[in-house]
Parts: C-alpha cells; sequence; structure tokens
C-alpha cells in the first residue's frame, strides 16, 4: 500500500465535538470530500487531553489505527463537525 503524500495540504479545517461543539483539532485536509480519518502527521493543533475522547463532554468521536502504515485516527460517523 502506498503511504499518504508527503507533501502537506494548504488548506486548514476545525474540527469541532457534534454534540457540545468543542473545537478538537485543526487539521490539514485534502480533497473535498466527507471526513473520515485523520492522519496525526496532519494534525496543527490538537485540544484534546486524551486521544479520541472530547474534553469538554467525554464522547468518544475516533478509534487510533493504522491506515497505510501511518497512525491515524478513524473518525466515528456523526461525532464531529467541520468547518
Amino acid at each position: 500500500m502506498a503511504k499518504p503524500n508527503n507533501k502537506q495540504p494548504a488548506k486548514t479545517v476545525e474540527i469541532y465535538c457534534s454534540s457540545c461543539k468543542f473545537q478538537l483539532f485543526k487539521y490539514r485536509k485534502g480533497g473535498k470530500g466527507s471526513l473520515v480519518k485523520c492522519f496525526k502527521e496532519r494534525i496543527v493543533e490538537d485540544f484534546t487531553l486524551v486521544s479520541c475522547i472530547c474534553p469538554s463532554c467525554g464522547r468518544e468521536f475516533a478509534r487510533e489505527s493504522l491506515i497505510r502504515g501511518v497512525p491515524a485516527l478513524k473518525i466515528i460517523g456523526g461525532k464531529v463537525t467541520v468547518k
């Protein structure tokens, strides 16, 4: 399997918890599709204390995994919003 591109995308999006609207992190997203996975190397600012859990409401919004040999967060559908 191929690794993701080394060149970071220029577009930065903000990711929020869908239930309490707390900002979870800023992420360099490539493409125009929905947010399915977040590669950890592309996270610009992380506002979470424990990985994959919202610090405000305590809800799990993602699961840690390896995608193409690179650490990533697989987003659970409907748990986050992107702006």
